[in-house]
Order: C-alpha cells, then sequence, then structure tokens
C-alpha cells in the first residue's frame, strides 16, 4: 500500500516565535484502550528519536496530539471537548494540532471537513511519518495526512517511552481479522500482524530491567497470535519465564477459537494471572450472530465449564445492549446469563453505530437510545450487586496483593490489585513495602469495586 502522506495546503497561523528546529515541545493525550497507551509509548519513542520534547503542561506546548479510540461512543464525544478546547488558544499562538490513531483513521474525511483547524491526522500504521508531518505544520503551515493501512507494520523495533511504574504492556500482534459487525478495529487498526517472539521476550526483559513487576500482552484476539511455530500459548508461557516478573496477564482471547494449551498455561503457570477477560456481548442466538461472533451461547459456556474444570479461574467479560433489533426478551437472556454467570466485572456499552462497520451498511440502529439507556443501567445495577456479594465473601480472609502505588484519594494508602484484577486499598503503616512487592492483606470491607484491609506483618 502507498505509505506518501499527502500534504494539504491550509492557512495556518505561524507561531509567534518557532523554537529551534527539532526542539519543539508536544503535549500529548490518550483516550482508549491499553493498545493505545502502549501506542502512545510508540509515538513518544518515535518522536524524541527526532529531537522533540515532551510537556506535562499543555500551556507550554508548541504541539497539541490527541491519541484516539473508535470503539466507544465517549471517546468521540471527548475529544470532540478537547478540540473545541483548543481552537482558540490555536489561533492565538499557532499551535500545531495532531489527531492520532482510530478516529483519524476512521474518520479522517469528518474531521477534516468539519475541524478545519486540525493540521495533521495519522492512523496507527503511520507513526513513523509523525515528525516530519509535525514539522512541516509547524514551518511550512501545511496540512498533513497519513492514514494507509499496513500488511506489516508492527514497530517491532521501536523500543516503547514509558512513563514508569510496575506495569507494562506489550502489544504482541497489531489488526484483527475477525470482522464483527459491530466493531471497527479491521477498518482503523488493519488485518492480523503477530510479532516474532524473539522481540517480544526481549521488550519483556527490558521491561524487567526498569523496574516493571507486571506484564499484560496486548492483541485484539491473541487467540490469533502465531509467528512460525510458536502460538499465543507458548509465547504466553515463554514471557511468563522471563526472570524478575512476579505476574503476566493477557487480553482478550475470542471465545470462538480458544484453544486448550491456552487455557493449561493459565491453569498451571505460577505467574500467569488465574483471571480470564471472555467478551459475552450477548447471550442470544440470533444477537450472536447478527454480531457476527462466530459462537453460540451453548458453545461459550461450554468453553466457561472447561475453565472452571481448571480451577478457581475468575471470568470478566465485555457486554453490548441495545444491538440493532434486540427484543425485550432477547436481552432479558442476556440479563439471565449474568445473573448465573457471576462475573467478577463486566464492561457493559449500550450500542453506538460506528462508520464503516458491517452493522451500519446491514442493519437499522433501530432500539431507542432511552431503552438501550435503560438495558445498559439493569446490566451495570446487577453486576454492582454480583461484584459486591462476591467482594463481602472476601472479607475475613487473606489475598495476596501487588503494590502498585498512592491510592487514588490518599497519598498515606497504598493500592493495588489481587491475582483476579480486584482493587485493594490499605494504610502505608501496615507494612513498610514498596511498589513491586507482593503482601498478603487481610480484608475488612468492601464495595462492588474495591477490597479494603490491613496488611499483615
Amino acid at each position: 500500500m502507498s505509505s506518501t502522506p499527502l500534504l494539504l495546503p491550509t492557512s495556518l497561523k505561524p507561531a509567534a516565535s518557532l523554537p529551534e528546529q527539532g526542539a519543539y515541545r508536544v503535549y500529548m493525550e490518550t483516550f482508549g484502550c491499553q493498545m493505545n497507551e502502549y501506542d502512545t509509548e510508540l509515538v513518544r519513542s518515535i518522536m524524541k528519536a527526532r529531537g522533540f520534547h515532551f510537556t506535562p503542561i499543555d500551556e507550554e506546548a508548541d504541539v497539541i496530539l490527541f491519541n484516539t479510540c473508535a470503539i466507544r461512543e465517549n471517546a468521540h464525544n471527548r475529544l470532540y471537548g478537547h478540540l473545541a478546547k483548543y481552537k482558540a488558544r490555536k489561533k492565538e499562538r499557532g499551535l500545531v494540532i495532531g489527531v492520532l490513531g482510530c478516529m483519524a483513521q476512521n474518520l479522517k474525511q469528518e474531521l477534516l471537513d468539519s475541524r478545519s483547524w486540525i493540521d495533521v491526522l495519522a492512523g496507527p500504521d503511520a507513526y513513523r511519518k509523525l515528525p516530519d508531518l509535525l514539522t512541516d505544520a509547524l514551518e511550512h503551515q501545511h496540512r498533513g495526512l497519513a492514514v494507509d493501512l499496513s500488511e506489516y507494520e508492527t514497530y517491532a523495533q521501536i523500543v516503547p517511552d514509558r512513563a514508569g511504574g510496575i506495569n507494562g504492556w506489550i502489544a504482541v500482534m497489531r489488526g484483527c481479522d475477525n470482522f464483527c459487525s459491530f466493531c471497527v478495529v479491521p477498518y482503523t487498526r488493519g488485518r492480523e500482524r503477530s510479532r516474532d517472539p524473539e522481540g517480544i521476550l526481549e521488550e519483556a526483559k527490558r521491561l524487567v530491567s526498569q523496574g516493571v513487576r507486571q506484564i499484560t500482552l496486548l492483541g485484539q484476539n491473541v487467540n490469533s497470535y502465531r509467528s512460525g511455530s510458536c502460538d499465543f500459548a507458548q509465547l504466553l508461557v515463554a514471557v511468563a519465564d522471563v526472570p524478575g516478573l512476579q505476574r503476566v496477564r493477557f487480553t482478550s482471547p475470542h471465545p470462538k477459537d480458544f484453544p486448550p494449551s491456552l487455557l493449561e498455561a493459565v491453569a498451571q503457570h505460577p505467574i500467569i494471572c488465574n483471571q480470564i477477560h471472555l467478551p459475552l456481548q450477548s447471550a442470544n442466538d440470533r444477537m450472536l450472530e447478527r454480531m457476527g461472533r462466530g459462537y453460540t451461547r451453548r458453545e461459550y459456556l461450554k468453553l466457561v465449564d472447561a475453565i472452571q474444570e481448571k480451577g478457581p479461574i475468575v471470568l470478566t467479560t465485555d457486554l453490548i445492549c441495545g444491538f440493532c433489533g434486540e427484543t425485550d426478551e432477547e436481552f432479558q437472556e442476556t440479563y439471565d446469563l449474568v445473573k448465573e454467570m457471576k462475573y467478577q466485572a463486566a464492561f457493559t456499552f449500550k450500542y453506538s453505530e460506528r462508520k464503516h462497520t458491517i452493522a451500519a451498511r446491514k442493519y437499522a440502529d433501530d432500539i431507542p437510545e432511552e431503552v438501550k439507556g435503560f438495558r445498559t443501567n439493569e446490566i451495570i445495577e446487577l453486576q454492582k450487586e454480583i461484584s459486591l456479594q462476591k467482594n463481602q465473601d472476601l472479607i475475613g480472609s487473606q489475598v495476596e496483593v501487588m503494590i502498585e502505588g498512592n491510592a487514588k484519594k490518599s497519598d498515606q494508602q497504598w493500592m493495588g490489585h489481587t491475582e483476579h484484577n480486584v482493587t485493594v486499598v490499605w494504610s502505608k503503616n501496615d507494612h513498610p513495602g514498596l511498589p513491586g512487592d507482593l503482601v498478603s492483606i487481610s480484608i475488612q470491607d468492601a464495595t462492588p469495586s474495591t477490597l479494603y484491609g490491613t496488611a499483615d506483618s
């Protein structure tokens, strides 16, 4: 595919005093999933290598970048709100504004037509071109567009620029070949491409040398990972064997092709966390077929049975309410199954049509917004009750927690997660530990989302 960025004429106002070439300051915000966070680390690395500097203060910046997600409506709304905020400042200071990632890829024409103050659009496969696109916008007032999808780009040779901490992410593959009818990812991130295992293991070892103690392997469907004879289960075990790691997680597998070897790895390896995120989306077979999920309710439950036979592996899930044509009875099937399954957590969203998807072309988005909202809230409230009960059942017990850092509400408290990815908060006075340590916590109280306790001395 073509890799030449298009340069579009614009009437940018030059900055009053441009810094020395290569010393431009960049402020960057990230929307969306862990994959987007990982991509931001790649972008920082690429741009720093070309002399750009990053600042946490937007008022200091010459360039404002937004790394975007196209999956959820909320991410769209947040981006548009942020763009409006910087429009006036752009006129005053000659800022260069860039939109990166999935929205740049999927909504390029809409963004160019309706937000004329955007200077640079770069899709997920075009980050290597960013330094040139931004320099051209800063110095020659050119608009830059680079949104070609690649069959080969994995950024395998780019060392991500991390912000620190004990958690690290590694994208083991890019793109997706599943084409679920509601999902825009194959159109924004392209077809599946797997990285070589040697490069992934080198990255894992480098993260450990930087103080990372927990790594999450990322892919749109990690089950599809394959490099030569190496499948995802083999890769997962190889990463878990890296000396110095305390925990390894992965997200997300797809229920339609979950291999027994992957389940075996989760059940057997001591540092692979006994928690699997297994998206359901709907419990109704007609909805699952319309969504293009590739499995039936019965097949999903058969997989759940196989997982539960392996021991105490906790499940979390994703759900969509109000998909095209969903009846009250079909929604009730999903509600009832969530009640039966008792997931540790369920990430529940009302359906929002994404441009260029199969569903947008094939089905009417015919469920009223108030009905979508009602169904979504029904599931959310049910899951809160389930999560609260599961967490309250832990009161009086001891759980192993990895210290991750300060609690959100107090720097006098530590925060971490259990192996099952439940948040735990306790007083720093209880234990002289440091981030990355595994500590035993006696649970004394619980909410649907958080456990509270004291560290055992």
